[in-house]
């Protein structure tokens, strides 16, 4: 059986929004990890975690107000936080059904820090929302902190910025416990983000778009395939009109044309189609393949799914 090296990007229909949904969830989708290795795939798994890190955040506050002796919880460490908890049951979900199937492969969950440039412009137009809705008293309390909310409707949502990844810190261990047989969990939630300061690394008040972390934990580890579980089956063009058309295989040129026809929606497809360009053409025979949770081993043996290569 062919071995391929293969980088596994979870979106959050694999692992839910809350605590039971997440301990149901990561099941289900430990059943298609065991499966995927059956088919000769060497992993890496890394994962969303905007409903957890939001709820973690707004957990993290809540205290915070009651407890003046407890400072709030930066992002940095919320990111952390979320890294934690959802390694543990999807780790242990995996665990278990490679047993099932008579497999014994350890399954290690690798905190993760991912640098940031501290000079990268998305820190002067923060996009990301977290946490809950906010009164209006509330909302000028963030500000006064130094954050920055948004409104939406008739309330307020705290926004931060979503820098691009540029070192992954732990790349060694990951690579080393790769080249060891083991399933690693790795980047969780595009990584926790931190700023270089000499030999220091200093947690970033950002998220990090999980899409352009795979890409870059795939480019570092030189692996084979990047497959970026999402909604869909297919990515499409002209969605939601008339003339849709769903993408089956395609060249990066072809991805390219159709990111400059602006074909993507800038928040959701748009930086897995990216991410997949930027890892594809970092050498010959690579390929990323962008699909449903569902479908992921249907495309992963080339039954479907979108393909650049």
């Amino acid at each position: 059986m062919e071995k391929k090296k293969v980088v596994i990007a979870l979106g959050h229909r694999a692992l839910g929004n809350t605590l039971p949904e997440q301990k149901e969830a990561t099941k289900r989708t430990a059943k298609i990890i065991a499966q995927l290795v059956k088919e000769g795939a060497e992993v890496v798994i890394s994962h969303s975690n905007a409903p957890q890190v939001g709820m973690i955040h707004m957990a993290m506050n809540e205290f915070g107000k009651y407890h003046p002796d407890y400072t709030y919880a930066p992002m940095s460490v919320c990111s952390a936080m979320s890294q934690g908890y959802i390694g543990y049951d999807l780790q242990n979900a995996i665990r278990a059904e490679l047993m099932k199937e008579g497999i014994y492969k350890p399954v290690s969950t690798i905190l993760t820090q991912v640098t940031v440039d501290t000079y990268d412009e998305a820190f002067a137009e923060p996009v990301k929302v977290i946490g809950r809705m906010l009164n209006e008293q509330e909302a000028e309390e963030e500000e006064n902190k130094g954050n920055y909310v948004t409104k939406i409707g008739d309330g307020y949502r705290r926004i931060v910025a979503a820098p691009k990844p540029q070192k992954i810190v732990e790349i060694d261990a990951i690579r080393a416990l790769l080249d060891a047989g083991q399933i690693v969990i790795a980047c969780g939630g595009g990584g926790i983000p931190v700023l270089e300061q000499g030999t220091e690394l200093k947690g970033a008040s950002a998220v990090i778009e999980k899409d352009y972390t795979s890409g870059r934990l795939a480019e570092q580890l030189d692996a084979d395939e990047l497959l970026i579980l999402t909604s869909v089956e297919k990515v499409s063009v002209n969605f939601h009109k008339q003339d849709e058309e769903e993408l089956g295989e395609i060249s990066v040129a072809q991805a390219k044309e159709y990111m400059a026809e602006g074909q993507f929606e800038a928040n959701t497809m748009l930086p897995k189609i990216q991410a997949s360009v930027e890892f594809v053409e970092q050498g010959e025979g690579k390929k990323a393949v962008i699909t449903s949770i569902d479908k992921a081993v249907d495309a992963y043996l080339g039954r479907t799914g979108t393909v650049i290569c």
